[in-house]
């Protein structure tokens, strides 16, 4: 199956994979998958795909009662916010940031489609906080090989691979050397 068509060019984009490089010492990004959410002149934003918290959507929004979803920890930057990426493209207010697949929208008409059953959990996913970079900092990181760039994601890819085998399957649909970092383990010493 074919998550993302790889670009040889390395440059994030909206839409665009960061796949932490299997030894990043950052206890906060440690094997992750970041899904790109805007990467501009001023900064980038994104959400961390396979950190799950240990809590469950409804045990922190009264609103959402039987809607059982894991919340993600989407990155160290205000983890007291709520965010959702989906693939329901008729939510108002969402930005697409690949196809078949959405950051946003009207928080309250989503509220409206739990409440009344018309969308199912495994269409979102829930962050608190999210991943953010200033200006030009990325740029600095992906010079220094922190991350390794797949461009773009899919809805296949974020809704329905398990987040403990996230960083893996990213890694070797990439192919090549990537395959090879698939494989490492996570500790050095071990290898």
């Amino acid at each position: 199956m074919e998550y993302f068509r790889y670009k040889n060019n390395f440059k994030p984009e909206k839409g665009s994979l960061l796949i932490s490089e299997p030894f990043l010492p950052d206890p906060n990004f440690e094997r992750t998958v970041i899904l790109l959410c805007e990467h501009n002149q001023d900064g980038s934003f994104g959400f961390v795909l396979n950190k799950a918290s240990a809590v469950m959507l409804d045990e922190i929004m009264d609103d959402v009662a039987d809607f059982n979803e894991k919340v993600y920890i989407g990155g160290p930057v205000q983890q007291d916010t709520l965010h959702f990426v989906h693939r329901q493209p008729n939510i108002e207010d969402s930005i697409q940031i690949a196809e078949g697949l959405f950051w946003g929208g009207n928080f309250d008409q989503v509220l409206s489609l739990i409440d009344t059953k018309q969308v199912s959990g495994s269409d979102f996913r829930f962050f608190v906080g999210y991943s953010g970079w200033g200006e030009g900092q990325l740029n600095d990181e992906l010079q220094a090989d922190s991350w390794i760039v797949a461009n773009y994601a899919t809805s296949d890819l974020v809704f329905n691979t398990h987040e403990d085998e996230l960083w893996k399957v990213v890694l070797k649909e990439l192919g090549g050397r990537f395959n090879v970092y698939s494989n490492y383990p996570i500790d050095p010493r071990l290898n």
